[in-house]
């Protein structure tokens, strides 16, 4: 009896998984573009990606400023993430599992023990619809949602998820991912990946940027980069970026560079916004400021990122970008000293970012 339920539920599974694969490849996956002004932005609708940022410098030249790719294709086989909505739930989930209301969940892990990122499947590999695409007007915007299904990469409950992504003024990119829980509670954790490098996508490694992180705190982590559930002040450290200063300073005191989750001092709120991190490149005279209602932001250095053959051929190594992720903590679901990441029908998700450019 045993091996006939399981062999059961086998089949839905990869029934429902083979109807989701079939509804997908009816959508076509495209390439779109939001512009005003200087601000022009790209995005497709594999991984609801944003694909490039073309912003002047302070001599008026205009370069994109993330790193990607020359085709969707290549998107379809990145395994860097590059531009991506990443979940259901961002980062790292310890061990692969977490109970939720006495029930155990146990996910498919796809780093070691741990699910990164939301599994082998996540949100970054998956075709969103295109829900709304406005390409003019005083508010340019694309709005991207995707249905995930109870049981996807072992994550409880059908959720319905928006990213809605929206120039709201000169030089501002705002974007706004919301989910609904349908009909079990589960967790949430949606992270934009996009890989930063104000030089140009194309100028070498980002080492010289001036960062400044709003967190004095940091959720400190193991060997296996997943928290321990202690918090720890940034003060004396190398993760310390409370006054602007250069990534690269000191990120030799480091096994690889920087991967870490900072505790946000403004705390949280629904619909209030303040400043993440502020980073500048002196050359380009480029800025980029990052707000967001999140409580936290994992800063990544790229330190993984070798011989990666990215847009116009050229090719991508450590530290050629860096990542700024709002987010929750990661593996809330297995620290109840964290914020909690559990989405109900009637507490639903809304995580705003918004990031201002500028150049001087």
């Amino acid at each position: 009896m045993g091996k006939f339920f399981l062999g059961l539920f086998c089949v839905i599974a990869l029934a429902a998984f083979g109807i989701a694969n079939a509804s997908e490849k009816k959508r076509e996956i495209g390439i779109f573009e939001l512009k005003r002004g200087d601000l022009s932005v790209k995005f497709t609708n594999w991984g609801a990606t944003i694909v490039s940022v073309l912003v002047p410098d302070k001599h008026g030249k205009l370069d994109d400023i993330v790193l990607g790719y020359d085709s969707i294709r290549e998107y379809q086989n990145d395994t860097t993430y590059f531009g991506a909505i990443v979940g259901r739930v961002a980062n790292r989930i310890s061990g692969a599992k977490f109970t939720l209301n006495g029930v155990l969940y146990k996910l498919i892990a796809n780093e070691g023990n741990n699910t990164l990122h939301g599994g082998t499947r996540g949100f970054s590999d998956v075709v969103w619809k295109v829900t709304k695409y406005q390409k003019s007007g005083s508010s340019p915007q694309i709005v991207f949602s995707y249905r995930s299904f109870d049981g996807e990469e072992g994550f409880p409950g059908d959720l319905l998820v928006t990213a809605n992504y929206t120039l709201i003024a000169n030089n501002q990119l705002k974007l706004t991912m919301k989910a609904k829980a349908l009909n079990k509670p589960t967790p949430v954790n949606l992270a934009q990946h996009t890989y930063w490098n104000l030089g140009g996508h194309n100028s070498g490694d980002i080492l010289s940027h001036r960062l400044q992180i709003f967190g004095s705190r940091i959720t400190v982590v193991d060997n296996y980069l997943i928290p321990t559930g202690k918090l720890e002040s940034v003060k004396g450290t190398p993760y310390d970026f409370l006054k602007p200063r250069k990534v690269g300073s000191r990120i030799n005191k480091l096994p690889k560079g920087y991967d870490m989750n900072y505790a946000l001092d403004h705390g949280t709120g629904e619909e209030k916004v303040k400043k993440a991190a502020v980073v500048y490149d002196e050359k380009s005279g480029r800025t980029l400021e990052v707000l967001t209602n999140a409580p936290g932001v994992q800063l990544y250095t790229g330190n993984y990122i070798k011989d990666v053959k990215g847009k116009g051929g050229f090719v991508y190594q450590a530290h050629a970008a860096l990542c700024l992720e709002t987010q929750g903590y990661p593996d809330a679901v297995n620290h109840p000293n964290f914020p909690s990441t559990i989405v109900t029908s009637k507490k639903p998700y809304n995580h705003i970012m918004l990031f201002k450019f500028s150049a001087k």
